[in-house]
Order: C-alpha cells, then structure tokens, then sequence
C-alpha cells in the first residue's frame, strides 16, 4: 500500500512539475500529457542534479522545486532536438 502512494506522488508531482515547465518555457511546451510525461522524466533529472550540486529537499514542495526545475531542463532538450530535427 505505502509503494502504491510512493508511486501515486511520484506522479503526480511530476505531472505537475510538468506543466509547470510548460508555463515557465512559454512557447516551448509540447501540450499537456507530453509536458507530464516529461516532467515524471524531469523529476528524475532534478534529482540527479540536484543530488551531484548538494542540495537535499525534503518537503513536498522542495520535491516539486526540484521536479519542475529538472522539467525544465528536459523540456530545453526536447525543444532543442525537436528543432534540430525540423531544419
């Protein structure tokens, strides 16, 4: 029961970090389920870097800043090879 609301969260905060990156990267946002999508792979990328720069969150909201910054940076790339790929 504990890993099913572990997961629950996970995705929820990324869904939402998600669409959060989609508002910040105006323009640049890919709609709202792909936006999800990326913000649940963003959520790991903030981790990630937010883990190599010593930072440690251990709120909710500290865990969406982090999310949501890592969103960011997944949804730039995404952008970024998208328009490589258009020309």
């Amino acid at each position: 029961m504990t890993f099913l609301i572990l997961v629950i969260t996970i995705l929820v905060v990324g869904a939402l970090a998600g669409w959060l990156a989609g508002k910040i990267m105006e323009g640049h946002g890919f709609g709202f389920w792909t936006n999800a999508g990326l913000g649940i792979l963003g959520s790991l990328v903030g981790s990630l870097v937010f883990g190599l720069l010593g930072i440690l969150t251990t709120s909710l909201i500290g865990g969406i800043i982090k999310a949501t910054v890592g969103a960011v940076i997944v949804l730039a790339i995404a952008h970024w090879f998208g328009r490589r790929r258009t020309g």
